[in-house]
């Protein structure tokens, strides 16, 4: 089986429906954009995580695969009922890991360990994600759900780079004024 289509060579990619779309169409850039998140989450699985971390960002890989595909799909409802759930799990992973980190006193640069920085780096990309899915949601209809879910995923993913750095004994890098 070949990996090649040819049908994308006009600009035009199809959606899981087979409704033919440009490439740049909010919905394919809102689509795409997880998938590079989620390529980001595989790049950390490559650092040496703790369990409980490497099982969460597996979840977070297979929760943002069914997004995507309801992204992907106009009318979609793979992830009705289920987001809601994960969503409510991103808040309890992330309110026990604020149990144990110090408080913030300012705004903090990313950076740090290498693992922080990729959170980092991860998070910037949920919330890209969350503003094309926001801007395909003014065209097009688009679950409330997915865009609550991409809204909280950039929450944890902040919470988790400043865990990256404390598990390590890392302080925040605290951003001071110019």
């Amino acid at each position: 089986m070949k990996i090649y289509t040819k049908t994308g060579d006009q600009g035009e990619t199809g959606l899981f429906d087979g409704t033919r779309v440009p490439k740049e169409d909010p919905r394919v850039d809102a689509y795409g954009t997880v998938d590079e998140l989620n390529s980001i989450l595989g790049l950390i699985l490559c650092e040496d995580l703790e369990k409980e971390t490497e099982e969460g960002l597996r979840q977070l890989q297979r929760d943002l695969f069914e997004l995507g595909s309801d992204l992907a799909t106009p009318g979609g409802n793979k992830t009705q009922g289920i987001l809601e759930k994960r969503t409510a799990a991103l808040e309890t992973w992330m309110d026990g890991a604020m149990e144990v980190l110090p408080k913030m006193k300012s705004f903090i640069l990313p950076g740090g360990t290498r693992e922080a920085a990729l959170f980092h780096l991860a998070r910037t990309v949920a919330r890209r994600a969350e503003r094309l899915a926001w801007k395909a949601k003014r065209t097009q209809e688009i679950p409330d759900r997915i865009l609550v879910y991409l809204n909280r995923l950039s929450d944890l993913l902040f919470v988790l780079a400043r865990l990256a750095n404390f598990r390590k004994g890392r302080e925040d890098i605290p951003w001071e004024r110019s």
